[in-house]
């Protein structure tokens, strides 16, 4: 399945634009599903329908879902709290009953990740065309399942769970439950379903469209997001310019609107595949609205983001690892080795990213800013790389 993530700052008609997205494709006949973390029925007012908590065939070929990320929060607790039955006995702990249940910070992420995942693991579509939150929302969203499998692995290391075997014949020692069991079992449990998102998020096959409407503020949104893409490995394949006006727009007040759109469409036309969507003079209301905004179409084949080891052993003695950031500023670049880690900091974003293996056998060398990316160069360590010091 092809994966398409929609971004945008709050405003831009993300939404709107992903739902155009998701009809497009259903029409040229790909199985398409359109799964939207808006809270109010957004796409369905786009598409001339109603859609809610269930997958619903709104059109022919396209599915549309809201998941409840209330409802799934109350299932997720009601859950934990049987599988923790024995642990929360003994701590004399009070269960919490469903109605009394109100979702925590995160939870509607955590719950929007998973629809995430069993969407894109369902073989009853061929596109999953994504509206997420806004920019603020949805960059961190995009980081959370690999930052909370190197907690969990950093906390929980695997490693220990080979000293299950002793835990019951503990616990029947002491009189009581070892509470580290379902630790365990929850964390490894937590750890795989977490995987299978970050595998749909990784996959050579997901893309990102980004949409904003031209402006200033428009620009400096794309290009924040830009660079907090690239540092996740993620490639923008599509810059949608959204509610651009007529070039006939009248000499009013509109023409200094008219200037500053044009100004922003010239600087996002040589680093972007850009498309401009037309401004209808009203909000798109139903499927020929939508016809009517002509989105891009779907490329079938995306070119996958390379981070590539070049090596330049011969040449100059060390292998130099291709990271691209565009947007990225020299002032606002920061690196340090954690041992097989390489800690990357570009502007407001940070990211610890292992390191290829040839390289854990290195020590940083020095690393430079070219043409928007990051050109790191290791030197191989001779007492890890023999050869490389004959």
């Amino acid at each position: 399945m092809r994966t398409i993530l929609i971004m945008g700052p709050g405003g831009s008609g993300r939404t709107t634009i992903a739902a155009a997205t998701a009809q497009r494709a259903a029409r040229e006949g790909t199985r398409t599903l359109l799964l939207s973390a808006d809270r109010t029925d957004t796409p369905g007012v786009a598409l001339g329908t109603g859609t809610g908590p269930t997958p619903t065939e709104v059109a022919p070929l396209l599915t549309v879902w809201r998941p409840d990320a209330v409802d799934r929060f109350r299932q997720d607790l009601t859950a934990f709290q049987t599988r923790a039955a024995n642990v929360l006995d003994l701590l004399g702990a009070a269960r919490l009953d469903g109605e009394e249940v109100t979702p925590l910070p995160g939870a509607e992420e955590l719950s929007f990740l998973r629809a995430l995942r069993d969407a894109a693991l369902s073989e009853r579509y061929d596109l999953l065309v994504v509206d997420l939150p806004p920019l603020p929302q949805a960059l961190p969203l995009l980081a959370l399942p690999e930052e909370l499998r190197r907690y969990l692995r950093r906390l929980l290391p695997p490693e220990r769970q080979a000293a299950r075997a002793l835990r019951p014949v503990l616990g029947r020692l002491a009189g009581v439950p070892m509470p580290a069991e379902w630790l365990y079992e929850t964390a490894a449990r937590w750890d795989v379903e977490l995987a299978a998102v970050e595998a749909v998020l990784t996959d050579r096959r997901t893309a990102v469209r980004l949409v904003s409407e031209p402006g200033p503020a428009g620009a400096d949104a794309v290009h924040t997001a830009t660079l907090g893409l690239a540092l996740r490995g993620l490639r923008t394949e599509a810059l949608i310019a959204n509610r651009v006006l007529p070039e006939t727009a009248p000499d009013t007040w509109l023409a200094g609107l008219l200037a500053q759109q044009r100004k922003t469409l010239a600087e996002w036309a040589e680093p972007y595949d850009l498309h401009t969507v037309p401004h209808l003079g009203r909000d798109p209301h139903g499927t020929d609205d939508l016809d009517a905004l002509a989105v891009p179409g779907v490329n079938p084949v995306p070119t996958p983001v390379e981070w590539p080891v070049v090596d330049c052993l011969a040449e100059d003695g060390v292998l130099v690892w291709h990271i691209p950031l565009p947007g990225a500023i020299r002032d606002e670049l920061d690196l340090i080795r954690r041992g097989d880690e390489l800690v990357i900091t570009a502007g407001p974003f940070r990211r610890i990213v292992p390191l290829p293996s040839a390289l854990r056998r290195c020590t940083v060398a020095g690393a430079a800013l070219r043409e928007g990316e990051l050109r790191i160069r290791f030197t191989p360590d001779p007492d890890l790389w023999p050869a490389a010091g004959r």
